[in-house]
C-alpha cells in the first residue's frame, strides 16, 4: 500500500485492477481541512487519462510489475508482435497500446516491455534510434535565403522527418522518439 507522500511523477499504482501511472501531481492544504493530492493517472493499458483526489488516509495499491526485453517482429491493423529475447516467446499487444512508438520500430529492433500481472501490456523505447534515409530530395540552391534550413525526408519506416539541407538518400539520421524529431547524422 503507498502513503500519500510515496504518490510521485511515474509511481504507479493499481486501480480498478488495471495498472495507472502518476503523471501529474498537485499538493494543497486548505486551512482546517487535511492535506489532499491531486493527480492526474494514465492507464497503461488503454492510455485512458482518470483525475483522482487522495485524502491523507487513503492507500492505494502499487501495481505488480516486471520489466523485460523483446524483439519487435511486426504490426497489422489490430496487433504489434513481439518475441522475448530470453524465452523466445511470441507475444502481441493491441496497437492502440503502443501509440506513435510502433513508427519507429524496424524488425529486429529491441524495446523495454512493461509487465502487469505477467502479461505483457505496454513498450518503451530508447529515447534516439538510429534510421536510414530512403528518400530525400535535394536541397535548392538559394532556400537558406528564405531562412528555410530543412527538407523533409523519407525514413526506412516510413515516417517524414525534417532534416538539415545536408542530409542525403541512405545517409543514417539520429531520431528522437519523443519528439520525432532530427538530432543528428551519424556514420555508419
Amino acid at each position: 500500500m503507498l502513503q500519500m507522500s510515496n504518490i510521485k511523477l511515474g509511481t504507479v499504482m493499481k486501480i480498478d485492477g488495471s495498472p495507472y501511472v502518476v503523471v501529474w501531481t498537485q499538493h494543497s492544504k486548505q486551512a482546517r481541512s487535511g492535506a489532499v493530492l491531486r493527480t492526474k493517472l494514465k492507464n497503461l493499458i488503454d492510455g485512458k487519462v482518470l483525475e483522482r483526489t487522495f485524502q491523507g488516509s487513503d492507500k492505494p495499491e502499487e501495481a505488480d510489475l516486471q520489466r523485460g526485453k523483446a524483439s519487435f517482429l511486426y504490426k497489422d491493423d489490430e496487433f504489434v508482435y513481439f518475441m522475448n529475447t530470453e524465452t523466445y516467446d511470441q507475444f502481441n499487444i493491441d496497437l492502440d497500446a503502443t501509440g506513435d512508438q510502433t513508427k519507429y520500430l524496424k524488425e529486429g529492433d529491441i524495446v523495454d516491455v512493461l509487465y502487469f500481472e505477467e502479461k505483457p501490456v505496454s513498450i518503451s523505447l530508447p529515447t534516439k534510434i538510429d534510421l536510414k534515409v530512403t528518400q530525400a530530395m535535394d536541397g535548392v540552391k538559394g532556400d537558406t535565403a528564405q531562412g528555410k534550413v530543412t527538407k523533409v525526408v523519407t525514413l526506412e519506416t516510413g515516417i517524414e522527418v525534417n532534416v538539415p539541407l545536408f542530409i542525403k538518400q541512405d545517409d543514417m539520421v539520429r531520431i528522437n522518439t519523443e519528439t520525432g524529431e532530427y538530432v543528428e547524422r551519424v556514420s555508419e
